[in-house]
């Protein structure tokens, strides 16, 4: 498969938003709602969309016809620690039957290079534990699992 990464474009909003329930294609965690995964990210596309954060970037990987097959959502913030210039890939999300042709790979590589072109020390991301292919590719991309997040459910 054919695809080219660019900047995303306002009117490739559209085309992205029906890939984020892909965001929680994957076994989650009890107590965990499918939609609280990707719900917050999609605001942040929207806002991106009207130019009201200025911190974020978008790439999306687009076929011939420029229909697009995958995508990233980059904000750019201090590092967590040190709070050097640093990244945060918020979304990285390949659309159904595009898996398994490098997009993602391709959208990281693009996305970390985007992101040090414009001051970025590095780049952190969130993933679930039980999101095995996604753990893997960041792995393969370089990628150390540093911190763990814990928590602990109340019943109310």
């Amino acid at each position: 498969m054919n695809y080219t990464i660019r900047q995303a474009k306002s009117e490739d909003v559209s085309a992205i938003k029906p890939l984020f329930p892909r965001l929680a294609s994957f076994e989650l965690p009890p107590q965990r709602v499918p939609n609280d995964l990707w719900q917050a990210d999609l605001e942040l596309l929207e806002d991106w969309s009207r130019d009201e954060t200025g911190k974020v970037f978008v790439l999306v990987a687009v076929d011939e016809s420029n229909r697009v097959l995958g995508a990233s959502v980059t904000s750019l913030r201090a590092e967590l620690l040190s709070h050097a210039p640093s990244a945060h890939l918020e979304v990285l999300v390949v659309a159904e039957g595009a898996e398994g042709q490098g997009i993602g790979k391709t959208l990281i590589d693009a996305t970390e290079q985007a992101a040090k072109s414009k001051g970025a020390g590095s780049m952190t991301l969130h993933v679930f534990a039980t999101n095995t292919r996604a753990r893997s590719l960041y792995q393969r991309s370089g990628y150390d699992e540093e911190l763990l997040r814990c928590i602990k459910h109340f019943e109310i």
